[in-house]
């Protein structure tokens, strides 16, 4: 798409992180903007209303336009197959496109993403697309992990403690290593892979200080100890916590 002309007015990307879940937990900065710009757009899931927009449905602007971003794939596809690659950059392209469009006719867009836009938020990808281009203001969040050891009254990292963020999809032999290196750490992105972490976390003596956290902050919320937790698949909102060394104390 060719940019706009230089004086031409534009409108600004506002990409909003909402929080882990719980309405009261979108930031003050965050509630302003939503109540104020003329249109939001936002990711769901085919069928779904959309994890952030739920989020932010107290405090969004009822004039505002409204761009729902449809995911083209959940898991038809295996993240491994090239078609998903294609797909998703063709359906981020799309997005981006939209959104151009009404940047460059001069009108603002809130952008929502659940948890802080720049961990593993989908708003990253529209980010890339659309900063070369148009003024772009990113307000962060609280996360999905910071939401879940809130709950579970976990206090996560003493002193000089190492924290890591991992994902559960790595090799089992990588992420045993990854934990070897650090005192805690959140492994997100469970789903099918709970068995392997919790073989791993067995292995280096973890798994009793392991806390399994789904749905953090929201209605519905588990929070347990690992070891109470069977191996059937996570749902999306989960992770785990392992709470660092002098918080096992």
């Amino acid at each position: 798409m060719t940019p706009p002309p230089s004086d031409s007015p534009v409108g600004t990307l506002h990409i909003l992180g909402v929080g882990p879940g719980d309405p009261e937990l979108v930031t003050l900065r965050a509630a302003r903007i939503l109540g104020q710009a003329p249109a939001h757009a936002f990711f769901a899931k085919r069928g779904r209303t959309g994890h952030a927009r739920s989020i932010a449905a107290p405090h969004l602007n009822p004039a505002a336009e409204e761009l729902r971003f449809e995911y083209p794939y959940t898991t038809e596809l295996s993240v491994e197959d090239s078609r998903y690659a294609e797909g998703m950059a063709a359906f981020y392209d799309s997005c981006a496109a939209t959104l151009a469009g009404r940047l460059a006719a001069g009108q603002d867009v809130a952008l929502l993403c659940e948890g802080d836009p720049f961990l593993y938020g989908s708003a990253m990808y529209l980010f890339d697309r659309l900063r070369p281009r148009f003024p772009v203001e990113v307000t962060p969040g609280i996360t999905a992990m910071s939401g879940c050891w809130s709950r579970a009254l976990a206090p996560m990292v003493h002193g000089d403690d190492i924290l890591s963020v991992l994902p559960a999809t790595m090799p089992a032999e990588e992420l045993a290593a990854a934990l070897g290196r650090c005192d805690a750490a959140v492994v997100m992105k469970l789903g099918r892979n709970l068995p392997k972490l919790r073989a791993v976390l067995d292995a280096l003596g973890l798994t009793a200080r392991a806390l399994y956290a789904e749905r953090g902050t929201m209605p519905g919320e588990v929070i347990l100890p690992l070891a109470e937790r069977d191996d059937s698949p996570a749902p999306y909102f989960s992770l785990v916590l392992v709470p660092g060394r002098q918080g096992a104390r």
